[in-house]
């Protein structure tokens, strides 16, 4: 996780730099989501190294559930992300800028090539981790990005389609909202010990009512573990 934490940061840097020289807000909407990529896999660094601690006076479950907390930290700043992707679009739309086509696909696909190596290493760790899948899902939508920002460049380079610019990144931020949402939803859930979804408190009721011996069933309270229980 920690080289994931440099490499990102240091692609931050280089995608920014390529974005102001040519001008695509695309490229530098990516170096922002990449820097709070490196965010989010630093507090998913710290966060599973005090979900692995044991039970003490203080905390008798244990820590597991910090890597929970971790994962709400990262996806609402992933929504800021995408709130402020949208933002820098509409702008552009109205604003339109000089775009250098042939800068924006060579930072494209560098970042693309290092997208696909981290998400490629935080796959290993990702099962059974709602904080490391958080931190996956971060570099899976990274990778998906500078694929359309390196077919974007393309266009605005043969065809100069500058429009495609904004379009491109409303795309981008439309996909981060809609699944950091989604885990945001689940993840509170299983932090509220919120029923599953698919199960029915009624049904369960009925089911240990149904047992010889048992007379009634009061207080029944059912909650969703997390990934690692």
């Amino acid at each position: 996780l920690l080289w994931c934490v440099t490499v990102n940061l240091g692609l931050s840097v280089f995608e920014f730099a390529a974005g102001v020289i040519s001008g695509s807000v695309a490229l530098m909407a990516d170096a922002a989501h990449n820097t709070n990529d490196a965010a989010a896999l630093l507090i998913a660094y710290v966060a599973r190294k005090i979900s692995r601690k044991g039970a003490d006076e203080q905390y008798t479950f244990g820590y597991r559930r910090a890597e929970l907390i971790g994962a709400m930290i990262q996806l609402t700043a992933l929504i800021l992300v995408g709130l402020y992707l949208v933002y820098e679009a509409v702008r552009r739309f109205f604003e339109p800028e000089p775009l250098l086509g042939g800068w924006i696909m060579a930072a494209a696909g560098i970042a693309l090539f290092v997208d696909v190596v981290t998400a490629w290493l935080l796959w290993a760790m990702s099962k059974g981790s709602l904080n490391v899948k958080a931190a996956f899902l971060h570099n899976l939508t990274d990778a998906g990005a500078s694929i359309a920002v390196l077919l974007g460049g393309a266009a605005i380079l043969w065809l100069d389609w500058i429009w495609i610019d904004p379009v491109l990144t409303l795309t981008i931020a439309g996909y981060i909202l809609y699944m950091s949402l989604g885990m945001l939803r689940k993840t509170a859930r299983i932090l509220m010990e919120g029923t599953p979804p698919n199960l029915s408190l009624d049904e369960i009721k009925e089911t240990f009512q149904a047992v010889d011996g048992v007379e009634s069933v009061h207080h029944l309270h059912v909650w969703e573990l997390d990934e690692n229980h």
